[in-house]
């Protein structure tokens, strides 16, 4: 080989993170989420009108309609009820994180003018359960529940697993802290006390960046490495420099992090909650003009597809969908 060929870089090892459907399919940048939200709420209220008109005509002037950050609070508010019930059951950290991932993924392609939070909120976690292998019976989940049937729950499921993309897996922050701390058993000269304390600290602000979009945007280990700075900068920043971490994105998730888990006033969030009940999707509720006439529609495709169907079969002549017999076939080959 020549002296002046060039030498080849080993690649890098890529992480493991890297190749999950958390990366591929849940990432995004600020402006990205925003935009998303904001073009997913446009249609939902052109949709919710385009009902209301269909219903009763000019009835959706004085309909004072949610916004996307309007959405984004209430949303962000039965976050809150996940942290209650996961307590109430004694559900793991795993059941408890999972389920506020797929809420927040949920309303990234649904919008709370069709599905009401409370009722996701219920089905996420009842699935969350399932998915991170803590399960608890149906009737058990329903029973604890304040006018909750088991019904309620299964109704959303298949919804809320395909607006999930069915990517049940999810790489949390928590477990990156665990290993963080571990390496900082030995890189750090702290007593193990003081270094349960920043462990500790740091945990109650992963459960913070819960409500906030941190996890769209960053990867699980550097929420960790900006939790364990809030409880610590000097511990933080040793075990980013014994990874070999760029630190620059510390302080703006850090700020995100305090900024996101401030949560406004209740009478903010019941004035929203009693708007969206002006504003929320006829055909979503049971028992009204436009959910009948929906049905109704629905059964009648329904019955189409049926008879379409029926009336191929009778055309083929009565012929086996499934072929004729393997021994007929073979005696027709032998002649």
């Amino acid at each position: 080989m020549s002296e002046s060929a060039t030498t080849v870089e080993p690649s890098r090892k890529k992480p493991l993170y890297e190749g999950s459907t958390q990366f591929r399919n849940w990432r995004f940048s600020k402006e990205q989420l925003s935009r998303k939200r904001s073009v997913l709420n446009v249609a939902a209220v052109e949709a919710v009108k385009r009902v209301i008109e269909n219903d009763s005509p000019g009835s959706s002037k004085g309909v004072l309609f949610l916004n996307a950050d309007e959405e984004l609070l209430l949303v962000r508010h039965y976050l809150t009820k996940v942290v209650q019930l996961c307590d109430h059951f004694h559900f793991p950290e795993e059941v408890e994180a999972t389920a506020t991932t797929y809420i927040k993924r949920f309303y990234l392609t649904n919008t709370v003018m069709d599905w009401h939070p409370k009722n996701v909120m219920l089905t996420a976690l009842f699935l969350a359960t399932k998915t991170t292998n803590n399960p608890i019976s149906l009737d058990s989940y329903a029973a604890h529940i304040p006018r909750t049937e088991p019904g309620d729950v299964l109704e959303l499921e298949f919804l809320v697993a395909q607006s999930l993309g069915f990517d049940f897996a999810v790489w949390h922050p928590h477990r990156a802290l665990w290993g963080a701390w571990l390496d900082l058993q030995s890189a750090t000269q702290l007593p193990p006390s003081e270094l349960d304390q920043v462990y500790n600290q740091a945990m109650g602000h992963v459960r913070a960046s819960r409500l906030t979009d941190a996890e769209f945007i960053y990867s699980p280990a550097q929420i960790a490495v900006a939790c364990i700075s809030l409880a610590s900068p000097q511990v933080a920043n040793t075990w980013a420099r014994s990874k070999g971490t760029n630190e620059s994105f510390i302080p703006s998730l850090c700020a995100m992090i305090q900024e996101g888990s401030k949560l406004p006033g209740v009478e903010m969030i019941r004035e929203v909650d009693r708007r969206l009940k002006l504003c929320k999707n006829p055909e979503k509720v049971a028992g009204s003009s436009a959910y009948l006439a929906k049905k109704a529609e629905e059964e009648r495709l329904a019955v189409e597809k049926r008879t379409k169907k029926a009336d191929e079969i009778r055309n083929t002549g009565g012929e086996d969908p499934f072929g004729s017999e393997l021994g007929t076939t073979l005696d027709d080959d032998d002649d």
